[in-house]
């Protein structure tokens, strides 16, 4: 077994449950971990045997996209198509919604979504 890590995948949506979040959009970070058997991978040497780092930040840029009035709904679809990718075993997610409308100060609001096959 292996574990991909791709961290701080920094974009702007438009997810939120206030209409003004649909207008204004926000700042988010996403966070993703793959588990994978690399066995034939660190034999091969060839990207065919491996999971493609490129296609999991392509499903996040892609479902990131596509409005959410919550993060968890977001991360759902962005788990359940990287579960489709070649080679993956599971999957975790993490949106982080940076500057939510909330009169509060805390350090991090985020969800962590996770599936497997």
């Amino acid at each position: 077994m292996g574990l991909i890590s791709i961290e701080g995948i920094k974009l702007f949506a438009y997810h939120g449950d206030l209409p003004e979040e649909a207008i204004l959009g926000g700042h988010f970070v996403v966070n993703v971990w793959v588990t994978t058997n690399m066995s034939e991978v660190k034999k091969s040497d060839k990207l065919k045997d491996a999971v493609d780092y490129v296609q999991i930040t392509e499903v996040v840029k892609k479902e990131m996209q596509i409005r959410s009035e919550m993060i968890e709904h977001v991360a759902g679809r962005i788990v359940a198509k990287i579960l489709l990718l070649n080679k993956v075993d599971s999957v975790k997610v993490e949106v982080e919604k940076k500057n939510p409308p909330i009169d509060l100060n805390f350090n991090k609001i985020s969800v962590l979504v996770e599936g497997e096959n």
